[in-house]
């Protein structure tokens, strides 16, 4: 890893104050990255699942959430795992994208799945997110089709084997 690009943000866990940004950088992100891939029909499809709070407040009951922020503590991305070793999410900003955020979140979440005692990490990983995934040693298990909220969408179930 690249230490010079890390030095501009630190990782925290998140916790329930942190869940209405972390609604609008998904939002967000899903909208303005996603968009290469998906349909303007899907991306706000998709989008739109995370408009409950209740929804985010559920996921966090269910799975450790860690954020990367700048100096001035605003959110740069999140990921989430839980002891299972499923990775439920991987969302950066727009502007940060292909600056080491992702890369650094994954390496906390796994970190997070070894002290679980997990074998195997498994995720579901947009088109986008694809290539980041397979990057860092993930496969395909297979292509799907998923509901979002009202519509069908592709997207892969990966994993990797710690």
């Amino acid at each position: 890893m690249r230490k010079d690009l890390f030095s501009s943000y630190k990782l925290r866990p998140l916790v329930g104050q942190d869940m209405g940004e972390v609604r609008e950088l998904f939002i967000a992100t899903v909208l303005q990255v996603s968009i290469r891939d998906y349909t303007p029909e899907e991306v706000e499809d998709w989008a739109s699942c995370g408009d409950s709070m209740e929804h985010w407040a559920g996921l966090l009951a269910r799975n450790s959430f860690v954020g990367a922020f700048d100096s001035q503590d605003v959110l740069l991305g999140f990921s989430s795992m839980n002891a299972e070793g499923h990775l439920h999410s991987m969302f950066v900003h727009k502007d940060w994208q292909g600056k080491g955020v992702a890369t650094a979140l994954l390496s906390k979440v796994e970190g997070m799945a070894r002290d679980y005692g997990v074998q195997t990490i498994h995720t579901e990983a947009s088109i986008t997110a694809r290539p980041f995934f397979e990057k860092r040693g993930y496969r395909v298990v297979k292509e799907q089709r998923v509901r979002a909220n009202r519509l069908y969408m592709t997207n892969y179930v990966m994993e990797k084997e710690l």
